[in-house]
């Protein structure tokens, strides 16, 4: 069966190329000469495939004669820098609302000894593991912003851990400088192992 249809579908593309050199090689022919091909061939399987390939290829055709290029297209994991002093690569990203969990954090960073550049992939980190949410829960046990395993471990940076989305910051800031060195190394262990 499958050197049948194998058979039958060179068959069908022998017979279509051969008709595209005829009616190409007609002159004053204004019609397009797939088309007149394909119209000559049966109904089959086989013409209903080639002519669904056709009508694809005239759609992304004219797509790309329609296409223009509005600004500079960025790309979403930037290579990294010359020199990141051996940290996984920046992300570069804006400073958040300095009144929501992101904002908070974004101005803690030089408290733990971070620039400012290391912003993105804190934000990448913390978006990923509990999408900033104080009270993110997760079967294993870990809470919060950071994902303390187990939470109770942010007590050591005050009472409110459990509600207060500044204290979970700082113990994930912390934990982050003794564990990673910097946001970026711990980011980068997320994307490799799925976790940090």
């Amino acid at each position: 069966m499958g050197a049948f249809l194998v058979t039958a579908s060179a068959a069908t593309i022998a017979i279509v190329a051969a008709a595209i050199v005829v009616i190409t090689g007609r002159p004053g022919s204004a019609t397009d000469p797939l088309a007149v091909a394909l119209a000559q061939m049966s109904a089959g399987k086989a013409g209903a495939s080639l002519e669904a390939a056709r009508q694809q290829m005239i759609l992304e055709d004219a797509a790309t004669e329609s296409f223009s290029v509005a600004s500079a297209p960025k790309l979403s994991n930037p290579p990294p820098p010359a020199s990141t002093g051996g940290d996984a690569p920046l992300v570069d990203e804006p400073p958040p609302d300095p009144a929501s969990a992101q904002g908070i954090a974004y101005s803690l960073l030089p408290d733990y000894g971070f620039s400012t550049d290391q912003w993105g992939c804190l934000d990448s980190l913390w978006e990923e593991e509990s999408s900033w949410r104080y009270n993110a829960e997760n079967p294993s046990g870990a809470y919060g912003i950071p994902q303390a395993l187990p939470g109770s471990k942010m007590a050591s940076a005050g009472p409110d851990w459990q509600t207060d989305p500044t204290t979970q910051i700082k113990w994930g800031l912390g934990y982050i400088q003794s564990v990673y060195g910097t946001p970026c190394n711990a980011w980068a262990h997320e994307e490799a192992d799925g976790w940090y």
